[in-house]
């Protein structure tokens, strides 16, 4: 080798490491503002969070903040993150973007897309009126109520609070038994003009999918969407009586892989999961002028609703939303921007939900301009 080449392969080295150490600086420094949300909001979001960033087809940003944890958060964790694989101990950890947690009504957006394998084969139709599967919604005068209508939370079934819901469903010896309960419930409206959000809904769908497949609803969770998207430690709990619309737990990691397939219209590492139709579907606006709103949640502000998820932006008809979102109540906040094309999911855990949504909005204004800037 010449002295001359040597010398040019060293300067290109050189030049090479330096061009990366101003990418790598760069980049936290584009973030920093990010880190110091995350930083200054520790308390409202219970002490410890992780925040992963996805764009252009690799993470741009995982981090994970954790503050010693106060002795209500301590009890809170106890009472309402009991799982039966976890020790207090191990509940209490600090927050990485490997760890595993309840992730409540992030869990829609899951079953959401779950029904939508069914629809690109053919096997189901969001047209389709549920008694079509089950005779019980016949029986009670429900079985007009369309796939659709459970996918957008407007059947029109008037149910109680969420604890009494999710109390029901545990107690149901079968998944038919928990369909039953809301065949059972009274009417509060007319089916597709009376958004109550709840887990009617997503119950229904799911005791159809298991009559249609003859597989049980976390079987065909992990085979249609876990398994494909590489989310190897996602779940719905493993229960006799899963909750579709929020018993799911996952880790940061897990669901920023969802998150990448929805972004990337229904594509996760090359392999086709979702058909490109299905994803703009599940992101149309179901709301229309005369929709009466019996049930939503204040920390969702003034956002409409799609097939499994919010609609944060103005969309109508039949636009597809930019900006979509799937919050948890514990916390957890899952966004895509489809103009900035990245997702992004803060993994938390708290039930603070006092000006939940404007943290939300702060954080996502944060991210939108450091993304926009790399």
């Amino acid at each position: 080798m010449s002295y001359k080449y040597s010398f040019f392969c060293r300067k290109f080295s050189l030049i090479a490491i330096f061009l990366l150490f101003l990418q790598t600086a760069r980049a936290q420094n584009n973030f920093s503002k990010v880190d110091a949300w995350l930083k200054n909001n520790m308390e409202d979001l219970g002490g410890r969070a992780v925040l992963v960033i996805y764009k252009d087809g690799h993470l741009v940003y995982d981090h994970a903040e954790n503050a010693k944890l106060t002795p209500t958060q301590v009890s809170l964790i106890k009472i309402l993150d009991k799982q039966k694989d976890k020790s207090n101990d191990d509940l209490l950890k600090p927050f990485a973007d490997t760890t595993k947690d309840r992730i409540a009504s992030c869990s829609k957006w899951l079953t959401a897309a779950l029904v939508m394998t069914f629809v690109d084969e053919g096997k189901l139709n969001i047209n389709d009126s549920i008694g079509k599967y089950l005779p019980v919604m016949n029986k009670y005068g429900k079985g007009n109520i369309t796939i659709w209508e459970c996918l957008s939370h407007q059947t029109g079934i008037e149910t109680g609070s969420m604890i009494e819901e999710i109390r029901l469903i545990n107690n149901a010896k079968s998944m038919d038994a928990a369909v039953e309960m809301f065949a059972k419930d009274p009417m509060e409206g007319v089916s597709g003009k009376t958004f109550h959000y709840s887990s009617a809904g997503l119950q229904i769908i799911a005791a159809i999918l298991e009559k249609i497949s003859g597989k049980d609803f976390e079987t065909l969770f992990q085979e249609r969407i876990a398994q494909p998207c590489n989310m190897l430690h996602t779940d719905f709990g493993h229960e006799k009586v899963p909750i579709p619309a929020g018993s799911g737990l996952s880790t940061p990691k897990d669901y920023i892989n969802f998150l990448s397939m929805i972004e990337n219209n229904g594509l996760f590492n090359g392999k086709r999961i979702l058909s490109e139709r299905s994803i703009i579907e599940m992101q149309k606006n179901r709301f229309t002028t005369d929709t009466k709103i019996a049930f939503s949640p204040k920390e969702t502000g003034d956002w409409e609703y799609g097939f499994g998820e919010w609609i944060m932006d103005s969309a109508t008809g039949d636009e597809r939303s930019t900006e979509i979102s799937s919050p948890g109540l514990f916390g957890s906040f899952p966004w895509i921007d489809n103009n900035k094309k990245y997702g992004a999911f803060l993994f938390a855990f708290n039930i603070k939900i006092k000006g939940r949504h404007e943290r939300y909005m702060e954080l996502k204004k944060l991210v939108d301009e450091a993304v926009g800037s790399l």
